[in-house]
């Protein structure tokens, strides 16, 4: 699915369903974020960590990621209350996204900051939509991108200190193993997400719903 959208392939509708289910990922990142801070009994660490939560839900001077994300999905013609009604985030994507919640709160602070590491790919997934969606998608205004240009800064300062974290309690060749079980199964859940949509929303195979007129 995200090999379709980099190469120009998407209609506008499935790119504003990519909209609505990430959506959901987004308004989570900040939940995990806190599970991870409530976890975390080291205040140099919660008062590095917390900047993540103020990124993303913002704060008196700065509107933060959402804010970002909901202009993005307006460009493309999605309304505020329509993304944050969750209406039609696909079941799979939220229980993915939740599976990523749960593992923060019920897991060590260690062990959530490195599942944090798949940020290691995502400056350059953010560049290549910079570059690519002015040429394949004309119609989104290049202002609705402010989301990607403005996690480049952020993503770089963060995988610095998420790996250095990483890198000193994960030494051992039995906790460098477990890192990578825990690197793995992130990569499970985004990829979970992404299976979802591309079932969805270019094999046309959506999850079965009922609605009060099926009744």
């Amino acid at each position: 699915f995200n090999k379709l959208m980099n190469d120009g392939q998407l209609t506008r509708k499935q790119i504003q369903q990519w909209i609505i289910n990430r959506f959901y990922y987004q308004v989570n990142i900040p939940v995990k974020d806190a599970a991870i801070l409530s976890n975390c009994p080291i205040r140099e660490i919660r008062r590095e960590w917390v900047k993540r939560i103020i990124e993303h839900d913002g704060d008196v001077i700065n509107p933060g990621g959402i804010e970002a994300w909901l202009a993005l999905g307006e460009a493309c013609g999605l309304t505020s209350d329509l993304l944050w009604s969750m209406k039609y985030v696909l079941p799979g994507v939220r229980f993915a996204v939740d599976a990523y919640v749960h593992f923060a709160r019920t897991s060590t602070w260690q062990a959530s900051v490195c599942s944090s590491l798949t940020e290691l790919f995502a400056p350059e997934i953010h560049r290549q939509r910079l570059t690519n969606w002015p040429t394949h998608y004309p119609w989104i205004d290049l202002k609705a991108l402010a989301y990607f240009r403005g996690r480049l800064d952020q993503i770089n300062h963060h995988v610095t200190k998420g790996l250095q974290l990483t890198l000193e309690n994960f030494q051992t060749q039995e906790q460098q193993t477990q890192a990578l079980a825990i690197l793995t199964l992130k990569l499970e859940i985004l990829w979970g997400i992404s299976d979802n949509l591309y079932l969805a929303y270019v094999l046309d195979q959506p999850p079965i719903t009922f609605s009060k007129d099926d009744t």
